[in-house]
This record gives structure tokens, sequence and C-alpha cells, in this order.
């Protein structure tokens, strides 16, 4: 099991390089922060751009693998987003992870785009992930397609990458999942929005299950995939008490997630909790189960 922390990008760098360090020193595996122009769940706190945040987290860390949680084709096209992740893997040494879902509404409406179905998200998702992986491994791409374009996007042979930055992917349905397949190193899910802890580990160990079916589909080794789990998205904060990240991180263990991500506890609203729950969880748990899920 691994373990990740997600530090959201509200913060000043005065506050927040801090933060970043110790999560590197703390030891945890990867560290993330949202990819979005506004989030829902702070629209009217202040939120700062995703990868001049990590680019500056990789300046003030050492062996944290660092990810976007998650990048969306909402607004980025993937030869700007290329050139963006190849200096932020380059800053960090090889530590970025790319983490990419098809987006939400929000981000989408800010710049004035048409409304979107479920399906002309997915085909555009499929058609940006697509794109992305031959611009990070190819020279000289060309691309007319629906909703993005390129000609002779330049990758350059120096910065052309086998293999390429890892792509972790957001999915639940079977399109998604089919595209995690197909170029994902991992997955990650949230989860459905249920009542209780007991439903949405039934849904979440479902779609687990959903998932070794799709690689197997594929022909890809079903363990050959990372699998990401946000705890926070379930019912209960895990970082509510020690005794609630050891439960939730021990049945997501048990569904065979190989990585769990957890929040920095705020002082109020959301993901309210407190500091000295992170720093015990760090310190005593995390190495604990580190020995006892080997």
């Amino acid at each position: 099991m691994r373990f990740g922390l997600t530090i959201l990008p509200e913060h000043r760098w005065s506050d927040a390089a801090p933060m970043w360090r110790q999560a590197d020193e703390w030891g945890f595996d990867h560290a993330w922060t949202y990819d979005h122009l506004t989030w829902a769940g702070l629209p009217d706190e202040p939120w700062f751009g995703t990868t001049p945040t990590l680019t500056a987290a990789a300046l003030v860390t050492e062996r944290v693998r660092l990810g976007t949680f998650v990048a969306s084709p909402n607004y980025r096209h993937p030869v700007t987003f290329m050139r963006d992740l190849l200096a932020l893997d380059d800053v960090s040494g090889g530590r970025v992870i790319a983490g990419l879902g098809t987006g939400g509404d929000l981000d989408s409406r800010l710049l004035g785009d048409p409304g979107l179905s479920v399906k002309q998200r997915v085909d555009r998702f499929e058609e940006f992930v697509t794109l992305l992986d031959r611009v990070l491994t190819q020279d000289h791409v060309d691309h007319d397609g629906e909703y993005f374009r390129a000609q002779d996007a330049r990758t350059l042979p120096g910065c052309v990458q086998q293999p390429r930055i890892p792509f972790v992917m957001a999915a639940n349905g079977p399109r998604s999942l089919r595209l995690a397949a197909r170029f994902g190193a991992g997955w990650v899910t949230t989860g459905p929005k249920v009542d209780t802890l007991e439903e949405w580990f039934t849904a979440v160990g479902a779609l687990s299950e959903r998932l070794t079916q799709t690689l197997a589909d594929a022909g890809r080794d079903t363990a050959g995939l990372e699998r990401y789990l946000n705890l926070d998205s379930s019912p209960q904060f895990s970082m509510e008490s020690v005794g609630a990240f050891e439960d939730l991180v021990g049945q997501a263990a048990e569904l065979g997630f190989t990585d769990v991500i957890s929040h920095w506890p705020r002082p109020e609203g959301v993901y309210a909790g407190r500091r000295e729950v992170l720093e015990q969880v760090a310190t005593e748990v995390v190495p604990r189960l580190r020995r006892d899920l080997a």
C-alpha cells in the first residue's frame, strides 16, 4: 500500500511551502493538488494555478511524487499541457504523475463553452488522452479532431519520453475504464455519492471488479495497473480520527487498492480536521500499516 496526500491550491506559497515540504519529510509516496479554475467546494476562497504550484512544490521536496488531481480537457489543450508536464517533470527530476479525468461542468462554463452531454465529454476525453500520449511520445504530430487540432506539434527528440510520464486515469464508466486499461499506469476513483460507508465500499468494490474485467478483456495483466482510491470521497473524512483512517485504509486494502489518497485537514468547512491527527497518521500509523500490509 502507498499513501498520498492532497494539498489544495488555496494557500499563499509562504504558507503552502512548509506543507509540501512536510508531506515529503513525513514520507508520503505521492502528493497532489486539484486542477480546476474554480472548485465548487470552495468557490469563495483564494485559488492558485496547478502547474505553478506543483513546480514550486518540486523545488521544496526531494522524493515525493507530484500529481494533478485531476487535469481535464475543460480548459487544457494536449499540446500546451504537454509543455507544462515536460517542464514540471524536468524540474522535479521525473516525479510527475498526470492525473487525468473528463472534467465537470463548472470549469467548462467559466470559459463559455457549450454544455456537453456525458457522451460528448467522454468523446472529448478520449481524444485528449490519445493526443496527449502522442505528443509526449512522438515528434512532428498532426491531428485534426472534433475537439482538438495540432499542426506539426514538436515534442523534439530530446524530450520524447519512453516511457512517458505516467497517466493515472479517473474512470467509472465503461468507456473511461477502457481508456484507463489502454493508457493508464494507474486508475483512480472517487466512487459514487452515497449515504453510508457500507454503500460506498460496496460500490467501489464493484468498480474495481469491473476494471479487472476490462483489463482482462483488453489482454492486459490485471495486476499491472495501480489502483488509487480517494478516501475522502467517502461519507467519512479520513483524517477525522486515527481510527477512521485505519479503518478506511484497511477496507481499501481488502478490495485490492494499491494506493490511497487523503487530504490535508482544513480548519473548517470541507475536509475539516486537526493537524494533530494528520501528524499522528503520518508518523505512527502509516509506517505501521506499510509493515502490516506489505
